[in-house]
C-alpha cells in the first residue's frame, strides 16, 4: 500500500469514527425530546443501514444510556418510561370508568372468547359481564383475574408472564405467545392518551408490546378511554386509532375526532349516543 492511500486510509477510518460519535451523541440527544424512535425513524435520519444504527444501538445499550423495546429504543433513566402507580390512577374518574365498561360489555355476546386489557377503565367491565352465558376472558391482568373468579359462570385464561408490579398485570414473550394460541373475537383496550396525531398510546413500553399484538389480530378492537385521555401523548404509540372498530367513552370528544372516526369508518360509542 502506498504512503498515499496508507494515508487516505487512516482518514477515512478517523473520518467514520467522528461520525459515529456524533451520531451516537445525535441519537441520545434525539430521545431526550422524543422519548422513544424506532429502528426505521433511525436509519432514515442518519441514513445508514440498519446494521450501522444496530451497531450504535448496541453500543448506547453497553453504556446503559438506551434500552431496546418493542420496535424501537428509550432512555433508560428515562421516568417517562415508567407509568403512574396503578393505585394513584385506580380512584380517578371512577364513575366515567364505570359507565364505558357497562357500554362497552353490552357489545359482548354469549360465547365470545374477549381479551380484557389492564386498566383502571377496563377491569370495570367483570360485574356487568356475569349474565353471559359461555363466555371467555383471556387477560393478564392481575385485577380482571380477581375480580372474574368471584363468578362460576366466567371462564378465565390467565396468559402468565412476569408480574409488572405498576400495572398489576403480566409481561413477556410467555403472553404473546398466549395471545396467539387464541381465537379472540373481541379486545377491550386500554390506553394512557390518544392524539390524532399519535393514535393510542401507553406509557409502559413492555405493555405496548402485548397491545400492539392484539391490534394485530384479526378481531374487533374496541378502546376504552375516559374523557381525560384526549389530546394526551403518552411514552410510546401502539396503534394509530384508524385501526380501531370502536372507541368507549363517557363523553363525546372534539369535533376533530368525530371528523376522524367517521372518515376511517370507527365506530363512537358512549352515553350521549346511546340515550
Amino acid at each position: 500500500m502506498s504512503i498515499y492511500h496508507l494515508a487516505l486510509f487512516i482518514y477515512n477510518r478517523k473520518l467514520a469514527i467522528l461520525m459515529k460519535i456524533d451520531r451516537i451523541n445525535r441519537i441520545h440527544e434525539l430521545l431526550k425530546s422524543v422519548h422513544n424512535i424506532s429502528i426505521n425513524e433511525l436509519c432514515d435520519t442518519f441514513n445508514v443501514s440498519k446494521n450501522t444504527i444496530r451497531r450504535d444501538i448496541a453500543e448506547l445499550e453497553e453504556k446503559g444510556i438506551i434500552r431496546k423495546v418493542y420496535g424501537g429504543i428509550v432512555l433508560a433513566e428515562d421516568e417517562s418510561a415508567s407509568p403512574e402507580p396503578f393505585a394513584s390512577r385506580e380512584n380517578r374518574n371512577i364513575e366515567a370508568k364505570k359507565k364505558i365498561a357497562r357500554l362497552a360489555a353490552s357489545y359482548v355476546q354469549d360465547g365470545d372468547v374477549i381479551y380484557i386489557d389492564s386498566g383502571t377503565t377496563t377491569m370495570h367491565m367483570i360485574p356487568y359481564l356475569t349474565d353471559k352465558h359461555q363466555l371467555t376472558i383471556v387477560t393478564a391482568s392481575v385485577h380482571v383475574i380477581n375480580a372474574a373468579s368471584s363468578y362460576n359462570n366466567l371462564n378465565v385464561i390467565a396468559t402468565g408472564g412476569s408480574l409488572y408490579i405498576p400495572s398489576k398485570a403480566f409481561i413477556g414473550q410467555s403472553v404473546i405467545k398466549c395471545l396467539n394460541s387464541y381465537n379472540i373475537s373481541k379486545a377491550f383496550l386500554a390506553s394512557t392518551g390518544i392524539s390524532l396525531e399519535h393514535g393510542a398510546t401507553n406509557a409502559s413500553p413492555l405493555e405496548c408490546e402485548i397491545k400492539h399484538c392484539l391490534v394485530e389480530k384479526s378481531c374487533q378492537k374496541f378502546l376504552m378511554i375516559d374523557h381525560s385521555k384526549i389530546d394526551v401523548a403518552s411514552l410510546m404509540s401502539y396503534c394509530d386509532l384508524k385501526d380501531l372498530n370502536y372507541v368507549v367513552m363517557d363523553e363525546k370528544p372534539p369535533a376533530k375526532y368525530l371528523d376522524y372516526f367517521q372518515k376511517y369508518h370507527v365506530q363512537l360509542a358512549c352515553p350521549v349516543l346511546k340515550e
